[in-house]
């Protein structure tokens, strides 16, 4: 029995409030102190945050700057390993700087003679083929590698990775818990239904340059709102941009209280199990950020996604549902039947995706079991 502390490192995009990879992060956290509990050991986190004084007061765990080499190299001196995920750490689309990054990171942690694990990670788009031997040079060297859909397997296939075995598992995000003080949800349930409409989540971000995807999302909740009354609850995932977009659609929206409808935001929510009990009230999920989306399957909430990258196609797809439409070519006409249908067929939903998503929960913990019980070989 390992009967030290084990001082693991937690690499990812964290301490941004995202509030997708904050889920991310609290997920990963949760799952390996119940796993420790049950191993009968002790882990100490220490995340590499972009706010190390936010992340720690945030989840009450040891936090360094992450761009900071000495402090980094310092901790990962002082570890017993590092976790490198989730979320999509290694792609190019919306920096080539990221893939560099995250394996430096992990390239720091070998050198030290540190074991490393990949958590669950979406691997892509890798656009530039230098990565490629990158990528597998350091993924050789890893003592487990978990990924989140099939098609990031594939990927790392192509680049002709050797060892060790890739296993394909959920989201970590899947397995985050509700908050487990009552009287918030209370307090929440209160709010979203005080008025007994049905609520509607939207998550929206700013993707393509002339809007032309908020328009036509606006353009379909406008006529949702007509045809059906409901409650529209805007969730900003990644502050402030999201919550810029938020009210940009709320705006195009307009006036809809003549429809018997009412529009709100979850103003500043930065806490991602209270934004996750926010949308297990809801009734139906609209979303282009894919926690969102995870957010919402996760607790039986019928996802509606709306498509800019793979990965929100990946994940619809293991829930038995696909994209309305995507951003660069949306029906608001068609948003509104779907979403409506959805309403009208929710608890047909849950019962024919109910036991896919019990075992995606159940699978989110995997990668915390195998990292657990390495230490517990080691130890």
């Amino acid at each position: 029995m390992v009967t030290t502390a084990q001082t693991i490192i937690i690499s990812g995009y964290y301490g941004f409030r995202n509030s997708g990879d904050e889920a991310v992060l609290k997920s990963i956290l949760t799952a390996l102190e119940e796993e420790s509990r049950q191993a009968r050991i002790t882990v100490k986190p220490v995340v590499l945050s972009s706010d190390p004084a936010w992340t720690e007061k945030m989840y009450g765990v040891e936090a360094v700057p992450r761009m900071s080499l000495g402090e980094v190299r310092r901790a990962v001196k002082n570890s017993d390993g590092l976790i490198s995920g989730g979320g999509s750490l290694l792609q190019d689309a919306t920096s080539p700087k990221s893939i560099p990054y995250y394996l430096a990171i992990l390239k720091l942690a070998q050198w030290a003679g540190k074991p490393t694990f990949v958590y669950a990670q979406g691997i892509g788009p890798v656009q530039r083929k230098i990565f490629y031997p990158m990528i597998r040079s350091v993924f050789q060297r890893c003592e487990y590698v978990s990924v989140r859909d099939k098609q990031s397997a594939a990927l790392l296939g192509s680049m002709k990775l050797k060892s060790p075995t890739v296993e394909v598992v959920p989201d970590p995000v899947m397995g985050l818990p509700l908050p487990s003080d009552s009287g918030q949800a209370h307090k929440a349930a209160a709010e979203l239904n005080q008025d007994e409409l049905p609520t509607v989540g939207v998550s929206v971000r700013y993707w393509d340059k002339e809007h032309r995807d908020l328009t036509a999302i606006a353009d379909g909740l406008k006529k949702l709102a007509a045809g059906r009354r409901v409650h529209l609850r805007f969730f900003p995932f990644h502050l402030p941009d999201d919550e810029q977009a938020s009210r940009m659609v709320m705006d195009l929206l307009g006036d809809i209280r003549g429809t018997g409808s009412r529009v709100s935001i979850s103003d500043q929510v930065t806490d991602p199990q209270q934004m996750l009990l926010e949308v297990s009230r809801c009734s139906l999920m609209i979303g282009m950020r894919l926690h969102s989306l995870i957010y919402a399957a996760s607790h039986q909430v019928p996802p509606l996604g709306i498509s800019y990258d793979p990965k929100i196609d990946h994940f619809l797809s293991r829930v038995g549902s696909q994209p309305v439409g995507t951003a660069e070519a949306l029906d608001g006409q068609k948003l509104a039947v779907e979403a409506m249908r959805l309403l009208d067929e929710r608890n047909q939903w849950i019962e024919s995706q109910g036991a896919a998503i019990a075992l995606l929960k159940s699978e989110a913990r995997l990668p915390a079991q195998h990292i657990i019980n390495y230490l517990c070989r080691k130890g």
